[in-house]
């Protein structure tokens, strides 16, 4: 009896019943171990990320060759890279990549997926449109100087059309749309693989239940698929954020024979103006420049990676 004699508190008083003992005990052992686990991993990150990051902030405030005393420039050189251009150009091209190039790639993606679900042999299929992603950029430079050339594998099969001016393929004003449309075949494995996954992982039942139903092709994607791979495609848009920011070797690799030992500016990305600022010799390196613009790109990266988060937000769907 509680209350009455004094042995407990007073029934209907509705206070919580204090936890176990075992359970704070647990607790505290969890709390003893995050130090011990957690904190090399921390440790690493602070050493390898957030210590260069600072540094190369610290950079960006001022004027400096690689050796030599460093000038004071405050924010000089942030709105000199808005006043250049150059850059503007060359960040537009890296959001080109990220919102055209990511377009294309999420819709083959998707579509390559459906149409792999129910296909035999999907496992084979899935290996051999993941293989692109695997092949080194060097590759696909010498597999479109082969055939984009003027006397190339797309040229000879134009003319045996009867087609006598075929395009300039590999002209400056081309160049940019050509490493677009690689970026697409190389990406669209990666993304459709891990789509794939995601989809794979719905139960069979779901799908039946649909048939039943009598639901169309386009309501399964529209309350089935869409619903319970939200997540998957959710990282998969952070993962391509994230990429589409860095893109710097197919860049080079398709425009470094333009002559001048860097590619055409026409085709610069922010990752290669970084690079050109710093790392070329053709002029006197700017580092603080080259250190502002890669500021620059990882705040933009950020805000885009912290919008699309807010933006994809969804409760996690349970099956």
């Amino acid at each position: 009896m509680s209350g009455a004699d004094g042995l407990g508190p007073p029934s209907g008083t509705g206070q919580p019943t204090p936890p176990a003992t075992g359970t704070t005990s647990m607790a505290r052992q969890r709390r003893r171990l995050l130090v011990p686990f957690v904190g090399p991993a921390l440790l690493f990150y602070l050493v390898l990320f957030v210590v260069p990051i600072g540094g190369a902030v610290w950079v960006s405030l001022h004027h400096w060759a690689g050796s030599g005393p460093m000038s004071w420039a405050g924010l000089s050189n942030y709105t000199r890279l808005f006043r250049d251009e150059l850059f503007l150009q060359s960040l537009f091209n890296t959001l080109k990549m990220l919102f055209i190039v990511g377009f294309a790639v999420f819709a083959l993606s998707f579509a390559l997926t459906l149409v792999l679900r129910d296909m035999a042999g999907r496992r084979t299929a899935r290996s051999v449109i993941f293989f692109p992603h695997l092949v080194n950029a060097l590759v696909y430079g010498a597999l479109v100087g082969f055939m984009f050339n003027p006397d190339g594998l797309a040229n000879s099969l134009l003319s045996g059309l009867g087609i006598d001016a075929p395009p300039q393929w590999l002209a400056q004003d081309n160049l940019f749309p050509l490493i677009m449309a690689t970026m697409t075949w190389m990406t669209t494995g990666y993304f459709t693989t891990i789509l794939m996954a995601g989809v794979d992982r719905i139960p069979p039942s779901y799908y039946e239940d649909c048939a039943l139903a009598g639901a169309g092709a386009l309501q399964r994607l529209r309350y089935v698929i869409l619903p319970l791979t939200w997540d998957v495609f959710g990282v998969c848009a952070v993962l391509w954020t994230i990429s589409s920011v860095k893109i710097f070797e197919i860049v080079w690799i398709f425009g470094g024979s333009s002559g001048n030992g860097v590619p055409p500016t026409e085709t610069w990305t922010s990752a290669v103006f970084t690079y050109v600022s710093a790392f070329t010799g053709e002029s006197v390196p700017s580092y603080g420049e080259a250190t502002a613009s890669a500021i620059i790109s990882l705040l933009l990266v950020t805000v885009l990676v912290v919008l699309l988060r807010r933006v994809m937000r969804r409760e996690a769907v349970e099956f």
